[in-house]
């Protein structure tokens, strides 16, 4: 493994909460030297970085890497790399695969295909229930045995409040966090817009925000009844925003995280029955919009996530309703942050602790760092290189994006993985 050296460098770093002009080096996996002026030791390769910046490694919540069982849409092997040449050094696979990862025997295949991929490091959620069928649990203290850092029923419904509450203390128990995508499925109702203008003149079926609102409600109060801890992914609502905030600032164990898109798309995308805005849970009201980037800005929600979903062209090309939701986002997660700090919504280091430190603390993962020996899973940016996204430059195998064609000003040069 060859050592590298990177010299006048902005260093971002979440941990010390510090941002300061320095050096780094890199050896063995691992951050061998920090400091000012650079090292006596040699190194196999020097960067001079004036004008970029180091952080550590994007973490990313939530991407589907379609392996196991949908190969067709894409394999591990394309997307780990992918994910690690766009700065994200470490992801978060949901249980939804085929088959779902609801044992041990699963999570080590899982690992095996992982480990063969290369590129970002792969963690796993498993399974709540059974299948993620919502009937019977699943056994959640064989799956964090094996590796899973959380557990989730992905976008599958809970059977019952009951089945939803005893879930919670099986959890507790074990110190696992549940990963939640809170939407009601009878108010849901098999939409696929949200509930406003649009949908109406569309005549598409909708979601209202109340999907969200009634199922946040009934796991906080679950959460107040057992104390476990409770993730609320792919938060899309003013409202959703709002109980989040109340449940924290009463001390209770929740957090939640955002996909990227949901910071600048809206539910005014979706117009022309436009299947690249297909997403779950829909996209939102420009208020809604507005508060989930307040709530970033302030720290309320911790985390930003991809929630990268590639997809073979042909699950785009049917009538909206027909047509399979999400985007993929693992090329567009970090220059839509860097458009935050762009915007100055964020800071360059509030940015990095949204992309790492949030979503570690979040999986129970080691604090992301640049101190001296932690791993040197970290990404080297240009915060202000324009590009142009074409589909025909992604390294990942969906190329279903609604960024298409849109110019960004900055991206990861280079990405580490280091030694886990």
């Amino acid at each position: 493994m060859s050592s590298v050296l990177i010299k006048n460098v902005r260093l971002l770093d979440p941990a010390a909460g510090s941002d300061t002009i320095g050096c780094i080096g890199l050896r063995d996996g691992a951050i061998d030297y920090r400091g000012k002026r650079p090292p006596a030791a040699k190194y196999d390769e020097v960067i001079e970085a004036k004008g970029l910046w180091l952080m550590p490694g994007a973490v990313d919540l939530c991407a589907r890497l379609r392996e196991p069982g949908h190969t067709a849409k894409a394999t591990m092997k394309r997307e780990s790399p992918a994910a690690l040449a766009a700065g994200i050094t470490a992801l978060c696979m949901p249980p939804d695969t085929q088959p779902v990862i609801d044992n041990a025997a699963i999570v080590n295949r899982v690992n095996r295909i992982a480990k063969a991929a290369g590129g970002a490091y792969v963690y796993m959620l498993g399974a709540l229930t059974q299948g993620l069928a919502g009937a019977a649990l699943a056994e959640m203290s064989a799956l964090k045995q094996a590796g899973c850092v959380g557990v989730s029923n992905g976008l599958a419904p809970i059977g019952s409040t009951l089945l939803a509450r005893r879930a919670l203390e099986y959890a507790a128990s074990l110190g696992l966090t549940v990963h939640v995508v809170p939407l009601d499925p009878s108010l849901a109702n098999g939409g696929c817009a949200h509930e406003g203008p649009v949908a109406t003149r569309l005549g598409l079926p909708a979601i209202p925000v109340a999907a969200e609102a009634v199922a946040m409600r009934v796991w906080i109060s679950l959460v107040e009844d057992t104390g476990a801890r409770v993730h609320f992914g792919r938060l899309s609502s003013a409202r959703g925003v709002g109980l989040l905030k109340t449940a924290q600032a009463r001390g209770l164990p929740v957090t939640a995280d955002v996909a990227a898109h949901q910071l600048f798309m809206t539910a005014d995308d979706v117009d022309g029955f436009n299947a690249m805005a297909h997403v779950m849970p829909p996209l939102r009201a420009a208020e809604d919009r507005e508060a989930l980037r307040e709530a970033v800005a302030e720290g309320a929600i911790a985390a930003i996530c991809s929630d990268h979903q590639p997809h073979e062209a042909d699950a785009k090309i049917n009538p909206f309703p027909l047509t399979e939701p999400g985007i993929s986002a693992l090329e567009t997660l970090l220059p839509l942050c860097l458009r935050l700090v762009h915007e100055k919504l964020l800071t360059p280091l509030q940015m990095a602790e949204r992309l790492s430190q949030g979503p570690a603390e979040i999986l129970g993962l080691a604090a992301a760092s640049l101190a001296k020996g932690a791993a040197s899973a970290v990404v080297l940016i240009d915060p202000l290189k324009p590009w142009t996204l074409q589909t025909t430059s992604l390294r990942s195998a969906g190329c279903n994006t609604p960024f298409a064609g849109c110019e960004f000003k900055g991206l990861a040069v280079r990405s580490w993985s280091g030694q886990r």
